[in-house]
């Protein structure tokens, strides 16, 4: 029985949080669409927006408005938030997450897994866990942009 704790322990935390795997997902595709990042992210559409809005109130992430879709630019220069990183910036997270996934078709970012009538990837509950939460998707199903942040 205590192994079993341990096992539920375990698979109840990621070491990338889902304000990374958003931040990543529209740092490959600046044009994506919020419903592509949440689907692909694992999460609701609605967590997603929750999100954009964070990280662009920290200043991570600004939008401009182009027809009817949105265009988002990620700051390269924002320093990432915990005392723990002193002095890292977004760009040198985003660099790693990049390099660990190498860029496939950009197809892959939208056709992660079949979708069921949802449009969520099958065998996801349609009801979202806490704060909208999914269980997470490996971040090299999206298509990752090269980056040329750093030297």
């Amino acid at each position: 029985m205590a192994g079993e704790k341990t096992t539920s322990a375990r698979t109840s935390w990621t070491f990338v949080t889902n304000h990374a795997r958003v931040l990543t997902a529209i740092d490959r595709d600046p044009g994506v669409r919020l419903r592509d990042v949440a689907r692909v992210c694992r999460l609701t559409e609605r967590a997603v927006q929750a999100i954009v809005a964070d990280l662009e109130r920290a200043g991570y992430l600004t939008h401009t408005r182009s027809g009817r879709r949105n265009h988002y630019s990620v700051v390269p220069d924002t320093p990432l938030r915990h005392p723990a990183e002193g002095g890292l910036r977004v760009a040198a997270l985003l660099d790693v997450l990049a390099r660990a996934h190498p860029a496939h078709d950009a197809d892959d970012l939208y056709d992660v897994r079949d979708t069921d009538a949802d449009g969520l990837p099958d065998g996801l509950p349609d009801e979202a866990g806490q704060d909208g939460e999914r269980a997470p998707l490996p971040l090299g199903a999206a298509a990752a942009r090269p980056s040329d942040r750093l030297p």
